[in-house]
């Protein structure tokens, strides 16, 4: 079996992110044959056309992780029912210059974590629009908006709900597949 090696984004800046926690739930319950590393977004400027002739080195190091990636994952909140702004800053920086699209044919999938009812539901909707933009290709089920009480991830990613625990860990399987059946096509040079 193939390890694909799997970037991903918290798109919450904040230290008691339960995305964070969240992130750290769908690791511990990934298959085998996925091996992770957080794509950091906190330390971008803002991202502005003046740099596309020379990014800084913050931006240069974001494409490069995105390069050695196999595979992204974005583990977001919903802010005002779009993208929170250090994530689609992010966003911007590796999508930029024109002609040197981080996301072009690269897997990926959207998973977030929110108390409210219907989860990140909106924000993932606008995070899809941005990264069919960005010509990635999306895992488009099964959608998982998970609504995060208090107690169902431990500090270490534990899930203590049975149903979520399952639901995660098939959404991570089908990632994992995800992944497999865009790259057999379109394998990353």
């Amino acid at each position: 079996m193939r390890t694909y090696s799997v970037g991903y984004f918290v798109g919450s800046l904040s230290s008691t992110s339960i995305n964070r926690q969240l992130s750290k739930a769908l690791i511990r319950l990934a298959p085998e044959g996925l091996e992770f590393t957080e794509l950091p977004i906190g330390n971008l400027p803002l991202y502005s056309p003046d740099f596309d002739s020379d990014y800084p080195p913050e931006a240069r190091a974001l494409k490069d992780a995105i390069a050695a990636s196999d595979a992204v994952l974005f583990v977001s909140p919903e802010y005002n029912r779009s993208i929170p702004g250090a994530l689609k800053n992010a966003i911007d920086w590796a999508s930029r210059p024109w002609g040197q699209n981080s996301f072009h044919h690269v897997p990926a999938a959207v998973i977030g974590a929110s108390p409210g009812q219907i989860g990140t539901a909106v924000g993932q909707q606008s995070l899809r629009a941005v990264l069919s933009f960005c010509n990635a290709r999306q895992m488009t089920a099964p959608e998982a908006y998970i609504m995060f009480r208090p107690g169902l991830v431990t500090e270490d990613g534990e899930v203590t709900d049975e149903t979520t625990a399952e639901f995660l860990t098939a959404f991570m399987g089908e990632f994992r597949d995800h992944v497999e059946r865009v790259l057999t096509v379109l394998p990353r040079s």
